[in-house]
């Protein structure tokens, strides 16, 4: 039986109830997206009195400059370190929860607060508690006899990034994650115990495939958030050192157009981080996709 179909008494009520979406998504997406497009275009001084059109040559000149180069492998080993930590963790949370029996509410609480902590907040307590100088978890490493100092060291100082992103992204996960377990019938799950399946083989051969769908969505929600979201961990904890080892394409972004005044050149680069986004997402969509099982 088809299902009755909506029709509204006013004909302007549909647009009139979808307007405030569309002007946030005008004012807040398109306009700035515009504005950056155009301003890439540009080559203007610090004080914005000069304005010059280069057509194409702020690209041109970013995909020559090492530096950009640089960012990008950062970019890629920060975006994959962050994505994979954060959803590896936030699943085993999430699987651990549904084995408790007393207090499960409060255990799932406290693994959401974090997710309500602003990026530089988590940037800060952890730059604290591995501080070199006044963190009490380098106190600890120092103590064993490991030479610890992200101040100095790219390779700890991008270890302390990753764990600080995946931090704060794995209450979201979690939220999820247990919302996808919870969905898992459990007549599936007794069945196979039945047939003398152990745990992690029930895992992975039947609720993993179950919950693959939101292991999909989490993914293209972790890689979008390690490249755009992280700004502000970054800026607390490291300031894109040590000898730029930590400095993402969005801080370099950042770095470029609001430390350098270098407007055009910034603009060009938000306009290929958009870029690349965009075709990040419609690979996994394109690709990732055809290994999810929705039924």
């Amino acid at each position: 039986m088809a299902s009755p179909r909506v029709v509204f008494p006013n004909k302007a009520l549909p647009y009139l109830l979808l307007a405030p979406q569309i002007a946030l998504t005008l004012v807040f997406f398109y306009w700035p997206s515009a504005q950056a497009l155009y301003q890439s275009t540009l080559r203007e001084d610090a004080f914005g009195l000069a304005t010059e059109f280069v057509g194409l040559a702020n690209f041109q000149a970013v995909l020559a400059d090492p530096n950009y180069l640089h960012s990008l492998r950062v970019t890629a080993v920060f975006s994959l370190a962050t994505a994979a930590l954060a959803m590896g963790l936030s699943l085993f949370l999430a699987s651990a929860a549904e084995t408790v029996v007393r207090g499960k509410g409060i255990y799932r609480t406290l693994l959401i607060w974090p997710y309500a902590v602003a990026p530089a907040v988590a940037g800060l307590l952890w730059l604290f508690m591995f501080s070199p100088t006044m963190g009490t978890f380098a106190y600890m490493l120092r103590a064993t006899g490991y030479n610890w100092d992200p101040l100095l060291n790219g390779d700890q100082a991008m270890v302390m990034v990753v764990v600080a992103a995946a931090w704060k992204q794995i209450s979201y996960n979690f939220l999820f994650f247990v919302a996808a377990l919870q969905s898992v019938p459990r007549s599936l799950i007794e069945a196979a115990a039945i047939d003398g399946a152990r745990g992690p083989k029930r895992f992975w051969t039947i609720v993993f495939p179950l919950i693959a769908p939101t292991s999909f969505f989490l993914l293209v929600v972790n890689c979008v958030y390690a490249f755009f979201d992280t700004f502000g961990i970054i800026h607390a904890v490291t300031g894109g050192g040590p000898a730029k080892a930590t400095e993402t394409l969005v801080y370099k972004v950042y770095n470029d157009g609001f430390v350098n005044l270098d407007l055009g050149s910034s603009a060009a680069q938000s306009v290929i981080l958009m870029a690349i986004v965009i075709a990040l997402t419609a690979v996994q969509f394109r690709f990732v996709e055809r290994k999810v099982h929705y039924s």
